[in-house]
Formats: C-alpha cells, structure tokens, sequence
C-alpha cells in the first residue's frame, strides 16, 4: 500500500471551506480513479497546517494518478491559500484498534533514518511504540509510512478525544525518545492534528 500527501499551510479563515471542499468534493473524484483507496485529512487550527492523504493500492496507481489528482491538488490548495508540499510514501504498518469517531485527534511524528536504517526503524516502531500506543485509554490507531528514497518517514497514532490525545502526552514523549534511540533516527518534528476527515480504508498492515 502507498500514500501521497500534501501539506498546505493555509489561512485560518479558510479552514472550515477547505475541508468541506475535501470532504464534499475531493473525495469522490479520488475514490473513482483506479486504485485509490480512500482519504484523510489532519488540521492543525493554531497553525494553519492541513495535511490532506491518499492511499492507493500499488505504486503504479498512485503514479498513474498524478495527472488527475494534480489540477484537484491544485483547488484545494488555492482554496486553502497556500502552496503545497507533496510526498509520496510506502505505508509500512497500519494497525487498527476501532474505527475512528467524531473528534478524534492524531499525534504525528517525522523522523529521518539513514537511508540503510529504514527497515531497522520499522521494527522497533512495531517492537516499542505500537505496543505502548496501543496499550493506552482512547487508542484508535496507528501507522508508519516510509520514503525509501529519502529516508524520512512519519508515524501518526490516532485516538478517540482531544482528551486522551492530551492525556497520553507524557507516556508518548517517553515512548519516543526511546524509539529514536533504538531505531538510530534523527526526530524532526511532532505536531497534533484534529482527524477533519476521516476515509483511509487501509487494510491491517502490521
């Protein structure tokens, strides 16, 4: 399974219209091209980040899509008033304790590996913090996808409220510098995002 994602940093004012026009519109005219396999998309409404993710069933497909997804890409960042960031990613684990709800809310973390290092980081991510995650009130699920080209990847662990988002904040910053450490990954970035749309039918992946 693989992945594109776009990230906008859009005008706060434009949020609400932009998810809206991913949710009504984007998402059927993704879900018709061959191999595509759903939506989602992550808003940070302090910052302005919006971080918009297909996922299709081979690497072909995602390529093959380029040229219809593309101009589509294009509306939601114009409508969302900022210039998009566009990655292409292996999704390595997917595991799913229950199906997301209304309000939930996703802890995303990127790192990059060496470029050896990869296949190292994806076990430890299943070894050390998919247990952990897993193990705490309000986990939904969690996933690590991968560019093996770069060596950057990015897990997200998804949970039920803002509340127990919040409450697993202490445990996760344990959980990760022991992860990084294990894996021998350099952190770069960890942001907490409101789960705006929902519809990443991913199979179980782990």
């Amino acid at each position: 399974m693989y992945a594109r994602s776009t990230t906008v940093h859009a005008r706060l004012e434009s949020i609400d219209a932009g998810v809206a026009h991913v949710r009504d519109e984007v998402m059927p005219q993704l879900l018709d091209i061959e191999g595509c396999v759903g939506l989602s998309m992550l808003v940070d409404r302090m910052a302005g980040r919006c971080i918009a993710t297909s996922a299709w069933q081979s690497e072909d497909a995602m390529r093959a899509s380029e040229d219809r997804a593309g101009p589509i890409r294009d509306r939601v960042a114009e409508m969302l008033g900022g210039e998009p960031q566009v990655e292409h990613w292996e999704i390595a684990v997917l595991h799913r304790d229950h199906t997301s709800r209304p309000g939930a809310c996703v802890r995303s973390t990127w790192v990059q590996a060496q470029m050896d290092g990869i296949d190292r980081a994806i076990d430890v991510f299943r070894m050390v913090p998919l247990p952990a995650m897993e193990s705490l009130d309000g986990f939904c699920s969690a996933s690590l996808m991968i560019n093996r080209d770069t060596g950057r990847a990015v897990s997200s662990v998804t949970f039920d409220s803002q509340r127990a988002l919040e409450d697993s904040r202490e445990r996760a910053a344990s959980v990760r510098e022991e992860a990084t450490r294990e894996a021998g990954v350099d952190m770069l970035d960890v942001c907490e995002f409101e789960l705006a749309v929902a519809h990443l039918r991913v199979p179980e992946l782990a």
